[in-house]
């Protein structure tokens, strides 16, 4: 319940107070590149259930046909405002959505599309238990991932191989101890490696 309480206090509270600074962005995305401002897409939530994820639009459209993974900051489909808005991850802000709707936490495993839960084991999907979040551990050791990815013959089995199985034993060390204030000590480094980026 206070894990709650605190999502939906500060969600209502960071969109109000950025809620000028939102704008702004919306407007250079729309001056930047032809396309939404918001970029939404299915993911897997918890129990197991579907729900569109919030970001501000970084790719130049229908980029996704081109692959589902990000190789790089450099990655040609990434418009130039783009490149800003992921180094910095502003493009994670419309989130807020999420964790006051109740789709997500501040805090909590990432969350995925489909394509790639199917390739978790049964003890892997323990962590669809928990609200996915807006940040982690996990995603934190992996802030450089797009920039790994793009070192790699094949990204998508290095993903599946590697990356997945990682963040996961991660995710699920997280949940197996989980309070209030380490979220606040995840979401404190979150803030700390973003300014150091």
């Amino acid at each position: 319940m206070i894990k709650r309480a605190f999502d939906v206090t500060f969600s209502i509270l960071g969109l109000i107070i950025l809620l000028p600074f939102l704008c702004i962005i919306s407007i250079l995305i729309k001056i930047d590149s032809k396309g939404p401002i918001l970029f939404i897409q299915s993911r897997v939530g918890k129990d197991f259930h579907d729900f569109n994820i919030y970001k501000f639009r970084t790719m130049k459209q229908n980029s996704q046909k081109k692959g589902l993974l990000t190789l790089g900051l450099q990655d040609k489909r990434i418009t130039s405002l783009g490149y800003l808005l992921r180094k910095y991850k502003i493009d994670e802000l419309p989130q807020l959505i999420n964790v006051l709707k109740g789709d997500m936490s501040f805090v909590g495993p990432r969350p995925e599309i489909r394509y790639f839960i199917n390739f978790y084991s049964e003890d892997d999907l323990s962590v669809l238990q928990v609200r996915p979040g807006i940040t982690s551990l996990a995603s934190l050791n992996y802030i450089q991932e797009a920039e790994l990815l793009k070192t790699v013959e094949n990204p998508e089995i290095f993903f599946v191989e590697s990356i997945i199985p990682n963040k996961l034993k991660q995710d699920k060390a997280y949940i197996a101890k989980q309070n209030f204030l380490l979220d606040l000590k995840i979401i404190g480094l979150t803030v700390i490696k973003i300014l150091k980026n």
